[in-house]
């Protein structure tokens, strides 16, 4: 009678039992994201693995659509008031950052859109929804620490959203990341003039 072989050890032993399952995919199968990609294709780019309160999201960037408008608007009144002798390179800082402002103001009314929200750009209440406010200045230094005062506000609630979204929704993390980060060259541009003892 013969004995049962006895098992296997060092390099050539197995390492795990011939009955175990495989290590399964990080992703769906095929048929699985096929099948997904056919159901409520109305609602385009979002799909079933959408992390986020889609609704929760879009009101926030709406909110910071307001805040995007509200500097805009405040950025070119500064450049259009703007004089004393230090002027005219002050009044190019504000005409760059308002059009900063206004890409960014894009890049969120388009995610809106995307998340099947609508852009909220009612000018009566502009304002009132907007995080930073619209302060006219008194003089040149007054515009940049007022606009430096609108950054600070605009970088804090930027990282808000960004920690509240996390990545349930990693396309508009990535955004508001990337507007985090021009927002904070413009702080740190303000924050220079102003070191400088402009005005």
């Amino acid at each position: 009678m013969s004995q049962p072989a006895a098992p296997k050890t060092g390099k050539n032993a197995s390492k795990a039992p011939a009955n175990s399952p495989k290590s399964a995919s990080p992703i769906s199968s095929t048929e699985t994201l096929r099948a997904r990609a056919r159901k409520s294709i109305q609602d385009g780019a979002i799909t079933a693995t959408y992390g986020a309160d889609r609704k929760e999201v879009v009101k926030l960037l709406n909110a910071a659509l307001a805040t995007e408008w509200v500097c805009v608007l405040r950025y070119m009144r500064h450049y259009h008031m703007a004089s004393g002798m230090l002027a005219d390179a002050v009044k190019a800082e504000f005409l760059e950052h308002a059009q900063q402002e206004q890409a960014h103001a894009n890049q969120l009314a388009e995610r809106i859109v995307q998340l099947g929200g609508e852009p909220d750009l009612d000018p009566a209440t502009l304002t009132a929804r907007s995080h930073a406010e619209y302060k006219e200045g008194k003089d040149l230094r007054d515009m940049v620490k007022e606009n430096l005062i609108a950054e600070r506000i605009a970088i804090d609630s930027y990282r808000e959203m960004i920690n509240y979204i996390g990545d349930r929704d990693t396309t508009t993390k990535r955004i508001l990341e990337s507007i985090l980060a021009q927002e904070e060259e413009h702080a740190d541009e303000f924050s220079d003039l102003l070191d400088g003892r402009i005005g």
